[in-house]
């Protein structure tokens, strides 16, 4: 008779008793890891937790929000993008994934890519239930802000790497938008520009909180904020485009543009030069995001830079060391990873 072990049990059947016995533990101490009592040490619980999601033992109901430790698996999860199309091929997403990638081998930890695109809080709780990782991150909130707060009632560990918005009570990791919106605008204020556009979709969290940023400095610079130069456009380098060159055709006069990431700054930059407008000379533009080829445009790309790097590392520490938990609760509060000016060729200054 062969011996039975690990692979040989099947995964419709497994019984609390066969996780108990792999884990060479008593049924009652398996019981009380499932349900995270106090009285089981956390090593234990990591082993028991881990056996049970190796053998679809359904315990996730009872999953708590406890730590996970290092050596654990996380799972990407890219919400249907809101602003940014083809999420995963924008330059700006590809350097956060690096940073959490980074993170994630500084702590012996493995990453998963998961399929799923959630667009409502029921996919939202799929891809956290059935994700056979410790916990996720959610790159991106899109319009999904309540679904992730009623999400955290039933499991906290997520965290979401997004805008920290009113009345939230999950945790998320973000840039400072506000400041980085306004420190993009006041340079530009600081350089003489008194017709300054914003140019980005106002939807997507981050866009409207950088969109905030640069009406608040141009109140403190004492300019006026006219409808007209608030000109949408989605983070992509053709929407940029031809929102600018329409703004031109219109004969809209500005000579200053902030823009809501740099593939929108690029799309200004091209339009620009296209219609014979110099850059800076005539129209200073300054992106947001400092994604790599900013610093290799023509003009070179003043911009706003976000420290992904930080940013990963934030990300998987509150997961590793915090399971998550809800933005109030201290070691699980959301944070704001502070933003910097990069001045390049586009400003002039």
């Amino acid at each position: 008779m062969l011996p039975r072990g690990p692979a040989t049990l099947s995964r419709k059947t497994t019984r609390l008793e066969d996780i108990a016995r792999l884990a060479g533990v008593s049924i009652a101490t398996a019981s009380r890891a499932l349900n995270d009592s106090p009285a089981v040490n956390d090593r234990t619980k990591q082993t028991i937790w881990k056996l049970a999601k190796e053998h679809d033992y359904p315990f996730r109901r009872h999953m708590p929000a406890g730590p996970i430790g290092a050596q654990g698996t996380i799972a990407l999860v890219v919400p249907r993008p809101q602003g940014r199309e083809g999420r995963l091929s924008d330059p700006f997403f590809l350097e956060l994934l690096a940073g959490v990638g980074e993170a994630a081998r500084e702590r012996g930890c493995d990453l998963l890519m998961s399929h799923i695109s959630p667009a409502n809080y029921d996919e939202l709780s799929a891809a956290l239930n059935t994700s056979r990782a410790d916990g996720v991150i959610f790159l991106g909130q899109s319009s999904l802000h309540s679904a992730f707060n009623r999400l955290v009632d039933a499991d906290h560990r997520f965290v979401v790497w997004g805008a920290e918005l009113p009345d939230q009570d999950y945790c998320s990791i973000g840039s400072d938008n506000i400041s980085g919106g306004r420190r993009a605008t006041l340079h530009l204020a600081r350089l003489g520009r008194k017709r300054i556009v914003f140019l980005g979709d106002l939807d997507p969290p981050e866009a409207m909180q950088r969109h905030r940023g640069y009406l608040d400095a141009l109140n403190q610079s004492g300019l006026e904020a006219d409808a007209e130069r608030i000109v949408p456009a989605h983070f992509e380098v053709e929407s940029a485009e031809a929102a600018v060159d329409a703004l031109i055709r219109r004969g809209v006069a500005f000579d200053g543009v902030v823009a809501a990431s740099d593939q929108i700054a690029l799309g200004a930059v091209r339009a620009l030069l296209h219609a014979g407008i110099e850059v800076p000379g005539q129209v200073s533009v300054i992106g947001f995001d400092n994604v790599p080829f900013s610093r290799y445009s023509r003009p070179a790309l003043s911009t706003i830079s976000q420290d992904t790097m930080k940013a990963g590392r934030l990300m998987v520490s509150k997961l590793l060391d915090h399971g998550g938990a809800s933005a109030g609760t201290g070691v699980g509060r959301s944070e704001r990873v502070p933003t910097e000016l990069i001045v390049r060729e586009t400003c002039g200054g």
